[in-house]
């Protein structure tokens, strides 16, 4: 008679301090973009503080929701799911660790340099070139503990979650190596090698590939996960998942220059990211229905079950957000969108919507498994805190949009003569309402990330075992 082979012991130390660091700074994040909401509405909300200032403080948000909420989530669940699926431990486990307190030197390095105007100047790629080293080592840690993971494992088949991680991983080493070569000349100064017309490609490369591969191909390893496991279903079609994979990042990685119409940038250039950002559409919509198809048989559970409702709407947002994408690229719906609020509530529904939504439900999956529970301490607080996002991220972008659209409009508004018939600053009195109703729908939002860290911490802080699963109605 054969012994039961007993089930790996996961190393779940560094997924429990990723996913309560992944809380804690989404909810720093989201408040410095609450307070610079509130700052365009009523900019004394800066007391004359250098350090509190817009400009200084608009890139700590994208950096604290981006690489301090956004990655310390990926990197939760990417080492949770890579175990799991591979029913193997993670590979170096001291490795991991250093990979753990690197990020979070990372992320503490930008918050200090950020406020004080210590910045590359390029975007989602402000920090100055020290930190950029420490986040290449970090990143080539991570690296080797992941891929020496699936190395090891102990299952003949790489679930497809790993080759949406892996893509990720791999993908952003290049991007951030390549766009943040720089000559420094001090310590906290340093110049790009790149000029002109070139660093904007280069930058846009980066820029819109850290979207392509950080929040959407590693998000998308999440959602391929914890969607079938909180539905407790199949993937819809696991062939569409791998067609999925391979179009995506066969194609993201040509859009970038969609960001640069109508600028210096060659026309070939600029047409070639809008036809590959249409494409593109494609492989996306097809991932989003794989993922809500897979609650076939289960539309039921969305009733009682606010982590999937979370993980659904997350995936509706994601949709909502690849056909927004794709149409804003076409050079003349650009011509009206660019550098309007449109873009801004494009990118948040995203952002808030997608990438928020699905690593909150995806948290609140995990934590009672981390810490040895059935269940959160309260279902009702997830069902509170699901409403509040939604009906944030809502407020949110349906304000940016109206603004936006009105801003394109005004600006390109000529009188009989050929003069412009509303100035900058009529624009932007028409836009205070809307920055208010933004304002609002942060709020909203944030107050769910508090209500979030309540829960994960009555659920963290309860008796071992003490949280049974709830009885399901019959």
């Amino acid at each position: 008679m054969t012994q039961a082979t007993s089930a790996p012991e996961y190393n779940y130390t560094v997924v429990r301090q990723f996913s309560v660091m992944a809380v804690i700074w989404g909810i720093v994040g989201m408040a410095v973009g609450v307070l610079i909401a509130a700052q365009l509405k009523w900019p004394v909300l800066n007391f004359d503080i250098p350090w509190l200032t817009y400009s200084r403080l608009r890139p700590l948000h994208t950096n604290a929701v981006i690489f301090a909420f956004g990655t310390s989530a990926l990197m939760a669940t990417s080492f949770y799911i890579v175990q799991r699926t591979c029913q193997t431990r993670l590979f170096c486990g001291w490795l991991a660790s250093f990979v753990f307190w690197g990020w979070q030197a990372v992320i503490v390095a930008a918050a200090i340099t950020l406020p004080l105007g210590l910045t590359s100047s390029k975007e989602y790629a402000e920090l100055e070139w020290p930190i950029d080293i420490l986040i290449t080592l970090v990143w080539v840690a991570y690296a080797v503990v992941f891929f020496g993971t699936l190395v090891k494992r102990t299952t003949s088949h790489i679930y497809v979650a790993n080759w949406f991680f892996g893509a990720f991983i791999i993908t952003v080493a290049v991007l951030h190596i390549v766009n943040s070569m720089a000559i420094p000349v001090s310590l906290w100064k340093s110049y790009s090698i790149y000029a002109g017309a070139v660093d904007a490609m280069v930058q846009w490369w980066y820029g819109h590939n850290a979207v392509g591969f950080l929040l959407t191909a590693g998000f998308l390893g999440m959602m391929y996960y914890f969607v079938p496991k909180q539905a407790e279903r199949p993937v819809f079609s696991y062939r569409l998942s791998i067609v999925h994979f391979w179009a995506l990042i066969s194609l993201y990685i040509w859009a970038g220059p969609h960001h640069l119409h109508y600028t210096a940038l060659p026309d070939w250039a600029q047409s070639l990211g809008m036809v590959m950002s249409l494409i593109l559409f494609v492989p996306s919509w097809g991932g989003m229905i794989n993922g809500i198809m897979t609650l076939s048989g289960a539309w039921h559970k969305l009733r009682t079950d606010p982590i999937l409702r979370f993980l659904i709407v997350s995936l509706s947002f994601y949709g909502m957000s690849t056909f927004e994408g794709p149409m804003m690229a076409i050079k003349t719906v650009n011509a009206l969108s660019h550098y309007t609020d449109w873009t801004i509530g494009h990118v948040h529904s995203g952002a808030l919507g997608w990438v928020a939504m699905v690593s909150i439900g995806a948290l609140y999956h995990m934590l009672p498994k981390l810490f040895d529970q059935e269940r959160m301490y309260s279902t009702q607080l997830i069902n509170v805190h699901f409403w509040l996002a939604t009906i944030g991220v809502v407020l949110y972008i349906v304000a940016m949009w109206i603004s936006g659209v009105m801003q394109g409009l005004m600006w390109r508004a000529v009188n009989d003569d050929g003069t412009l018939t509303y100035n900058f600053v009529q624009s932007l009195q028409a836009s205070y309402d809307f920055y208010f109703l933004r304002f609002v729908g942060g709020c909203f939002f944030l107050s769910g990330m508090l209500l979030m860290a309540y829960n994960a911490w009555r659920t963290i802080s309860a008796p071992k075992g003490e949280l049974r699963a709830e009885a399901q109605p019959a």
